[in-house]
C-alpha cells in the first residue's frame, strides 16, 4: 500500500517533468513556454485528485492511451508556435509547419491534463488508504524520488526512449494484472515512437536541449547543430572564420593594441570563438560553456581541435556564475551568441542566459578585465531596440561609447568595449542610438528581451484561457464553487506558495548559475522542507497559529530586506547557507500553517479545490514579474498570506468545520 503510493507520487512527478522536457524539445518555441504545461499537468494532478473515490474509473482503465496519442501528435504533426511579437525576443530560424497554433495548442494542453488526471486519479486512490498524514509524508517522499530519479537521467544525458521506457513501467506496475494488455498496447507504441527518435541519425540529448548534429549535403566541412528544433550553431574551419566578415575576427581587428594573452569566452558552444582565440596567440584560454554535450561535439568535430590544445581549459558552468567565482583577469572577454533557447525551469520566465545580460553581469565583466582589456559580444539581435540596450548599457559600464559592427544585416551585430576609449579601435563606428534606448535590464529584472515593464498579450491571452478552462474543468468534477467560498484562505494559500517557490527558484539561479543542477537541487530543497514541516506538525498536539504566522512575516521580510547582490557578494560557504535560509524558512513556516488550517477542513476536497485554484493563480501572478521585477514578488506573496491569515479567522470555526489533530487530506507536492 505504501509503496504504491510511492510509487504513483514518484511517476507522478517523473511523468510531468518528461512531458516539459519532451514537449519543448519537439515543438519549437514551446520550451520558452514552459509553463503552459506545468499549468496543464497541475490542473490534471488535482482533477484527479477532486473525483470521488467510486468515479473517474475509466480514467485509471485508459491512463496510457492520451499519453501515446500525445506523443503521435508531437511527432507526427511537427509544428512551430508562432511568435511574431513585438513586444519580446524569440530567437529562431526556421518556417511555420504542422497545425495551426490555435488547434496545438488547447489540444495539448488537453491532453496533458487528461493524462496527470489519471496518474492523480491512481495517487488518489492510494492515498485514501493510509490516515492523511501519512499519506502526505509518502507522496512527498514519492515526488522527491520522481524529482531525483529525472535529474539522475539528466545527469547521464539519457535520451528520450529510456524517460518512455520508466514511464511504461510504473504504469503496467500501478496498472495492476487487470489492465496489463489494456497498457500495453498504448505504452509499447510510446515506446517505439520514442525509440525511432532516438534512434535518428545526429540525435542526442544534454541536460537543456535534445541535440542534432547535421552535415551540409554539398560536400562542406560545415557541420550544423540544431538545439530544440531551431538552427543554432555551425561549426567551421579557421579559414572560415578568420575572413574579414566574419564576427569571430571583429573582436580582435577593434583591439589591435592588445596582446590578446588571457581570454574568456562565455558561451564556447562547439569551439569557434576558443579556436580564434588561439590562431591569435592567447596563452590561456578558459572555454565557459553551460552545456557539456555541445562542447563534446565541438570536442570530436571541430576541425582546428581548439579543445584539444593544452592552453584551452573548459568549465562546464553558467557564464555568469563563472564571472561572479573567478579571481582571473583578461585581457578579453567574449560573450559569444549565448541564446539559450529555453527557460530555467518550466515555472519562470527567466532563459539560461538572461543574468548575462544585466548591468551587473556587465559590470563583473570590467571587473575581470586587465588594463588595456576589452569585452566583446555579438548575436543576431533581431531589433535595434535590443541592440541599442546593449549598447546603453556597456556606455554606462565602461564610461564611454563601444564599436559596433553589423553584420549580416542591421539585426545582427558585435559590440567591443575597451577598458579605457584608448583601448578600442573602431573600423567602422561608434555605437550612437538608433531611436528611444529601453532602460537596461537588471538582476531584479533580468528580461533583455522584453521591450518595455509589460506583460506581453500573447502571455495575457494564454492564461487567460488557462484559468478559464480550471474554472470549468473544476466545476465538472463536481465541486461547487459555492461550498468552496468558505475556503478562500485555502486559495490565497496556494497562489502564495506556488510564486514563492517560483521567486526562490530565480534567486538560486543567480546565486549559483541557472544550470540544470541548480534547479534540480532547489525543487528537491522544496520537498524536503515541505516534508520537515510535516514532520514536525505530526509531533505536535497543537500548534499556535498566530506564533506561526508572525514567524512566517518575519521571515518574508528578512528576505526582500536583504538585497541579492549582499548575498551574490558572500564567498561561496556563506552564499549557500544565506539562500538555503533567505529561502526555506518562509517554504516551512508556510506549510505548517497550511496543515494545520488543513486539519480543520470539514470537506476536504473543497478545501483542496480551493487550494487548486490558487496554485494555479500563484503560477499566472508570477507573469508580474515582468512588470515589477521579481524581489518585489515578495511583497505579493506577503499580500496574499495576510489575506490567507484574515479570512483564516473567519473560516477556521466556520459552520461544519472542526479542529482535529491530523489532516483529513493533503496538499500535493510542489511541481517544479
Amino acid at each position: 500500500m505504501r509503496a504504491r503510493l510511492l510509487l504513483a507520487s514518484a511517476t507522478m512527478l517523473f511523468v510531468e517533468l518528461a512531458l516539459i522536457r519532451w514537449t519543448g524539445a519537439n515543438i519549437v518555441h514551446l520550451s520558452y513556454f514552459s509553463n503552459f504545461i506545468l499549468l496543464g499537468s497541475f490542473l490534471g494532478i488535482g482533477l484527479g485528485f477532486l473525483l470521488p473515490a467510486g468515479r473517474g474509473q475509466w480514467l485509471t482503465r485508459w491512463a496510457p492511451v492520451p499519453l501515446a496519442v500525445l506523443v503521435v501528435l508531437v511527432r507526427e504533426f511537427p509544428v512551430q508556435v508562432r511568435q511574431t511579437s513585438g513586444e519580446v525576443i524569440y530567437f529562431t530560424a526556421v518556417k511555420t509547419t504542422g497545425l495551426p497554433q490555435w488547434v496545438t495548442l488547447p489540444v495539448l494542453f488537453g491532453l496533458t491534463a487528461l493524462i496527470m488526471m489519471a496518474i492523480g486519479k491512481m495517487t488518489a486512490d492510494q492515498f485514501r488508504r493510509l490516515p492523511s498524514l501519512e499519506a502526505y509524508r509518502f507522496d512527498l517522499m514519492g515526488s522527491l524520488t520522481g524529482s531525483v530519479s529525472f535529474a539522475l537521467l539528466s545527469w547521464l544525458r539519457a535520451p528520450s526512449v529510456v524517460w518512455g521506457v520508466i514511464a511504461a513501467v510504473a504504469l503496467l506496475t500501478l496498472g495492476g494484472r487487470r489492465n496489463t494488455i489494456r497498457y500495453s498496447v498504448p505504452l509499447a507504441l510510446m515506446v517505439a515512437i520514442l525509440a525511432l527518435e532516438t534512434a535518428a541519425s545526429g540525435i542526442s540529448w544534454s541536460p537543456y536541449y535534445k541535440i542534432e548534429v547535421t552535415r551540409p549535403t554539398s560536400g562542406s566541412r560545415d557541420y550544423k547543430i540544431s538545439a530544440n528544433g531551431v538552427p543554432h550553431q555551425s561549426i567551421a574551419p579557421l579559414r572560415v572564420l578568420r575572413r574579414p566578415d566574419s564576427p569571430y575576427e571583429q573582436p580582435y581587428r577593434e583591439t589591435p593594441r592588445n596582446s590578446h594573452r588571457r581570454v574568456l569566452v562565455i558561451g564556447a558552444g562547439n569551439g569557434n570563438d576558443v579556436a580564434m582565440a588561439l590562431a591569435h596567440g592567447a596563452q590561456r584560454v578558459d572555454a565557459v560553456e553551460i552545456d557539456p554535450r555541445l562542447q563534446e561535439i565541438g570536442a570530436s568535430l571541430h576541425p582546428a581541435r581548439p579543445y584539444a590544445n593544452p592552453r584551452v581549459h573548459v568549465h562546464i558552468n553558467d557564464g555568469r556564475a563563472f564571472l561572479e567565482r573567478t579571481k582571473t583577469r583578461y585581457d578579453l572577454v567574449v560573450l559569444a551568441l549565448p541564446d539559450s533557447l529555453t527557460l530555467v525551469s518550466g515555472a519562470s520566465n527567466l532563459r539560461l542566459e538572461s543574468y548575462l545580460f544585466t548591468r551587473q553581469a556587465f559590470e563583473a565583466a570590467h571587473r575581470h578585465l586587465a588594463p588595456g582589456g576589452a569585452f566583446a559580444m555579438y548575436n543576431y539581435y533581431r531589433q535595434n531596440w535590443l541592440i541599442d540596450r546593449f549598447g546603453s548599457s556597456l556606455t554606462s559600464v565602461f564610461g564611454h561609447a563601444p564599436c559596433i559592427t553589423h553584420y549580416g544585416g542591421k539585426k545582427a551585430a558585435i559590440l567591443v568595449a575597451g577598458v579605457t576609449s584608448g583601448d578600442q579601435s573602431c573600423t567602422a563606428s561608434a555605437w550612437r542610438p538608433s531611436g528611444p534606448v529601453p532602460s537596461a535590464a537588471g538582476d531584479d529584472h533580468p528580461f533583455p528581451y522584453l521591450l518595455h515593464r509589460t506583460i506581453p498579450t500573447l502571455y495575457i491571452g494564454v492564461l487567460g484561457a488557462i484559468l478559464l478552462v480550471t474554472l470549468v474543468s473544476v466545476r465538472l468534477t463536481g465541486v461547487r464553487l459555492r461550498r468552496t467560498a468558505r475556503y478562500v484562505d485555502m486559495f490565497l494559500l496556494g497562489a502564495a506558495f506556488m510564486l514563492l517557490e517560483t521567486k526562490n527558484v530565480i534567486g538560486f539561479a543567480l546565486y549559483f548559475g541557472t544550470t540544470w543542477l541548480v534547479n534540480a537541487m532547489v525543487f528537491a530543497g522544496v520537498l524536503l522542507a515541505v516534508l520537515c514541516a510535516v514532520e514536525v506538525r505530526r509531533r505536535l498536539r497543537r500548534v499556535n497559529q498566530l506564533v506561526l504566522q508572525l514567524m512566517l512575516f518575519a521571515s518574508l521580510a528578512i528576505a526582500w530586506l536583504v538585497p541579492s547582490h549582499v548575498v551574490l557578494g558572500l564567498p561561496f560557504a556563506p552564499r549557500l547557507a544565506a539562500a538555503i535560509a533567505l529561502a526555506f524558512a518562509p517554504i516551512f513556516c508556510a506549510n505548517l500553517i497550511f496543515s494545520d488550517r488543513l486539519a480543520a477542513a470539514a470537506d476536504p476536497t473543497s478545501a483542496f479545490g480551493a487550494n487548486l485554484l490558487g496554485s494555479l493563480f500563484g503560477g499566472t501572478l508570477e507573469y508580474l514579474a515582468l512588470l515589477t521585477g521579481y524581489q518585489a514578488l515578495l511583497l505579493v506573496v506577503a499580500v496574499l498570506y495576510a489575506g490567507a491569515c484574515v479570512a483564516m479567522r473567519f473560516t477556521r470555526r466556520g459552520p461544519g468545520d472542526v479542529a482535529t489533530q491530523e489532516p483529513l487530506t493533503v496538499q500535493t507536492a510542489p511541481r517544479p
